[in-house]
């Protein structure tokens, strides 16, 4: 059953507001659940992807959102911080798409040279 209309879309984020529903055509999966002695839910494992944490968020009527989010090493966060270098792994990313490629051949006789 999709849902057209929902009572919380938005948060606050710093001063700004950020929009939490991202797909309004949410779908009602496996069956009704309840929270045991310690509060806890089982999700459908349809629904739960491994590496993945939530944000939960809910609203005055009782209604939680489980935002999902993915991490990235401390070493790669440079790269999302530089938008020159987003922007041109961006490109290049749409370049491949296009079909804009060079064949250079294969590196594997160069595995072994790495220092």
């Amino acid at each position: 059953m999709g849902l057209t209309h929902m009572a919380i879309n938005q948060c606050v984020k710093g001063n700004a507001m950020a929009t939490i529903i991202k797909d309004q055509n949410l779908v009602r999966v496996g069956k009704p659940v309840m929270p045991d002695s310690r509060k806890r839910v089982v999700l459908p494992k349809t629904v739960v992807q491994e590496g993945i944490t939530y944000f939960v968020y809910h609203n005055s009527l009782g209604q939680i959102i489980l935002d999902p989010q993915a991490s990235i090493p401390a070493s790669e966060l440079w790269v999302f911080e530089n938008k020159d270098i987003l922007a041109s792994i961006d490109r290049g990313m749409r370049e491949s798409l296009n079909g804009k490629t060079i064949n250079r051949g294969s590196f594997a006789k160069h595995v072994n040279d790495a220092p």
